[in-house]
């Protein structure tokens, strides 16, 4: 016979791997994201050619998001990364719709999912 504590437990672990895997789909993401802004891919400093910032911009960028990811995955860390990470979406929304013109779909959507992890991770 299976008791409500089980089932309890049992749905905390489910929400926990999910948790896990979101956060480390998300990390990933940004890793490659601010890697290529630390690399210096071409089309990375294109845009912030265009942002008109200067190329040290794209290395504070690329730094936070970097940094950002790694924290995603250390759960004492998790919220703040998070919450920082969401921060850098919101700049990259504004940056797409006002200078860049490129779709901003990514950005809120990165948005949306830094979002759900800083709400899940919150202290």
């Amino acid at each position: 016979m299976t008791t409500t504590h089980e089932l309890t437990a049992a749905r905390s672990n489910g929400r926990l791997i999910a948790l896990w895997l979101l956060s480390g789909l998300v990390a990933l993401v940004f890793l490659g994201a601010g890697g290529g802004k630390l690399a210096g891919a071409a089309a990375m400093v294109e845009v912030f050619d265009k942002v008109g910032l200067g190329q040290w911009f794209r290395y504070v960028t690329g730094v936070l998001e970097v940094g950002g990811a790694v924290g995603l995955l250390i759960p004492g860390y998790a919220f703040y990364a998070a919450a920082l990470l969401a921060v850098v979406m919101v700049g990259a929304i504004i940056a797409e719709v006002t200078v860049v013109g490129h779709s901003a779909l990514p950005a809120v959507v990165l948005l949306g999912l830094t979002a759900i992890i800083a709400y899940l991770r919150k202290p």
